[in-house]
């Protein structure tokens, strides 16, 4: 699995005009992406990352001042450009594998105590964001 992960102060995503998922002040907006070989075990070891991980204001995590999270599936993170002018996304997991685990992603955070804000699973978004910092780091588990 793979994350993008920007600290911010404000986020929401619209699909077709309506606010499906919004986050206020301090949190964070997570874009994943699934490929091939991840599984259950994965999706909750990155909820657990992403719960811990001290990139907040003063080198806090979300668990320490219980800060949402904004989560949207991203099948492109896995988008592979390096041939060509076209990427392809041989390497992202197709709609039935990836909803469940990044649903898991999502069920995990909120077992570990997170408010958590979703996106729409393969809807055309549109993300909003204040990046606080600005402050984004990839991880990738």
């Amino acid at each position: 699995m793979r994350a993008v992960v920007q600290r911010v102060d404000g986020a929401s995503v619209v699909v077709e005009g309506r606010t499906t998922g919004e986050v206020a002040g301090e949190g964070l907006c997570v874009l994943v992406g699934v490929t091939h070989d991840d599984t259950p075990a994965k999706a909750a070891q990155l909820a657990r990352k992403l719960w811990s991980l001290r990139i907040l204001e003063g080198e806090k995590s979300c668990s320490d001042v219980g800060a949402p999270l904004l989560v949207i599936s991203q099948f492109t993170l896995y988008g592979d450009a390096r041939k060509g002018r076209r990427p392809t996304w041989n390497a992202a997991a197709p709609g039935p594998v990836a909803e469940p685990l990044v649903d898991e992603v999502v069920a995990q955070l909120r077992e570990l105590g997170a408010e958590v804000a979703t996106g729409s699973f393969g809807a055309k978004m549109r993300v909003s964001l204040t990046n606080d910092g600005p402050f984004t780091v990839l991880l990738e588990v």
